[in-house]
């Protein structure tokens, strides 16, 4: 038998269709239901769906007055606050195109992005790095006051045009620009009961910053869809104050990386009686922590399996949880299959690479502006993820890890070629060499070898990483190597760079 899974397509998405019309449709029929609230342990601010919507439509009236016309794209730099899903919405309620971007990131890794994109506005928050260019920025005290207009028409359309753009880093070391059509949201209702298990009573506590694109569907507009609740911990919240919000806010769900559930366990949780599971993804979720979990909770976490180009289409969940050792299958409505590397499928019990079909739903539109890197990622009709695993004979899919050498950091994909890239022509670095490194069970951090005539100090080698990198992308280990490790045709063999340390 072979390693494919298809259960049929899902159902086709509405036309004309919008992604936030849908994604609000339930919430303006119960104005008055808490749609969202910022909690912290001293109260929450609450945002009703009444309150959103009219910021959201109001938000499509600002952009629409400020000049921006559908299909015109917008940069978003804004920090962990509601603004960032407000003007997310608000801008694909009027047909524009936002970008939404980490803020982390440098005024140097940013300038690339406009280059590329050349975005008709720039939505920039306080204290967030935007590079100096002639396009408009406009903060808060701009689109803040957006809120309070009357309400845009929602651009309806054809599903299949461009509704929003995420940038990743791939192996080329560049971030790539990943375009998604409106019908992208429409591809999520696969994981509602498949992953989630959600119902319209849930209150969903997601333990990410307003502005990751976990949080953003996991935790945002995945319940907004149903009409159900979504709870967000203020900005510098504390994960050892989790547990105490999950049971003030009454949480049913909770949605959060492995990394957080690991803290969460250092400290004695308080029982928590109205959590039915918790939602990992972002990066491997290791048995001994999913184990740990239902001992101190008595409740289960399911885990999932998406990427930057596709969402979430591998899960456990409530009613059909994982395998021991095993992500666990394909959703409801995919097509999935385990690769050869000739690009057909392999036999159930056999290595491979995962792959899903292009007509699924929630693959992306493409890489904006980069065809031939596109079409690169296809073997006829699958589109190839480049992570290893193996389909068993019962359908759960057994993850073995990455056929390349991205790093994962936090629940970040990180290229090592785009970290090299922005250290190499540091003063005293002859050659250089990334890769991630496991330090203690689950935790992994980006640990750079490099070459040159003397050993240079850390403190300025951190210095002048973070002028250059993103916090999730800097180096948190630095060490001198006489040469890095090459093959035959000289290539850099990234994976025998962690042996380094033992010599």
């Amino acid at each position: 038998m072979l390693s494919v899974s298809d259960t049929g397509p899902f159902a086709p998405c509405p036309t004309p269709f919008n992604l936030a019309a849908h994604v609000l449709a339930r919430g303006a029929a119960d104005p008055d239901k808490i749609a969202l609230a910022v909690v912290r342990p001293t109260g929450a601010e609450r945002w009703s769906y009444g309150r959103l919507i009219a910021a959201v439509r109001g938000t499509a009236t600002g952009l629409l007055r400020q000049g921006l016309e559908p299909g015109d794209r917008l940069l978003m730099r804004l920090g962990n606050s509601v603004d960032f899903p407000i003007a997310y919405l608000g801008a694909i309620a009027a047909g524009i195109v936002p970008v939404p971007t980490s803020a982390q990131l440098t005024a140097r890794e940013v300038s690339p992005m406009l280059a590329h994109l050349s975005p008709r506005a720039i939505l920039c928050g306080p204290g967030v790095a935007c590079p100096a260019s002639d396009i408009p920025v406009l903060g808060p005290d701009r689109f803040e006051a957006w809120h309070d207009l009357p309400p845009a028409a929602y651009d309806m359309g054809d599903p299949e045009r461009l509704a929003y753009i995420v940038y990743t880093s791939g192996t080329s070391g560049q971030p790539r620009a990943v375009g998604h059509a409106h019908r992208a949201i429409w591809a999520r209702q696969m994981m509602m009961q498949d992953w989630y298990g959600l119902g319209r009573d849930d209150r969903l506590l997601h333990a990410g910053a307003f502005n990751w694109t976990f949080t953003l569907g996991t935790g945002l507009m995945d319940p907004w869809t149903l009409g159900a609740t979504a709870l967000i911990p203020a900005a510098g919240t504390d994960p050892a104050q989790l547990p105490l919000l999950l049971r003030r806010n009454d949480a049913t769900i909770l949605a959060a990386a492995p990394g957080v559930y690991r803290q969460m366990l250092r400290i004695p949780l308080p029982p928590q009686p109205r959590l039915r599971h918790g939602l990992a993804a972002g990066e491997k979720l290791s048995e001994t922590l999913r184990a740990q979990w239902q001992a101190a909770t008595g409740t289960p976490l399911h885990e999932a399996y998406g990427l930057s180009e596709c969402s979430t289409f591998l899960s456990g969940g409530p009613g059909r949880p994982a395998a021991e050792g095993c992500l666990g299958q394909p959703q409801t409505g995919r097509h999935v299959a385990i690769l050869g590397a000739d690009g057909a499928p392999v036999p159930r019990g056999t290595e491979g690479t995962i792959a899903v079909h292009r007509s699924d739903p929630g693959l992306m539109l493409g890489y904006v502006g980069a065809e031939v890197e596109t079409a690169a990622r296809f073997r006829g009709d699958w589109f190839v993820t480049g992570d290893q695993a193996v389909m068993r004979a019962d359908g759960q899919i057994a993850y073995l890890g990455r056929n390349d050498d991205m790093m994962n950091a936090g629940g970040y994909r990180v290229s090592p070629i785009e970290v090299e890239a922005a250290l190499a022509g540091l003063p005293g670095i002859d050659e250089i060499g990334v890769t991630d490194l496991e330090m203690r069970p689950d935790v992994r951090v980006i640990a750079a070898f490099y070459t040159g005539a003397e050993t240079l100090n850390e403190d300025w080698l951190k210095a002048q990483a973070a002028e250059r990198l993103a916090r999730y992308k800097q180096p948190r280990l630095y060490t001198r190597v006489t040469d890095l490790p090459r093959n035959a045709n000289g290539k850099l063999m990234r994976k025998a760079l962690a042996a380094l340390l033992q010599d």
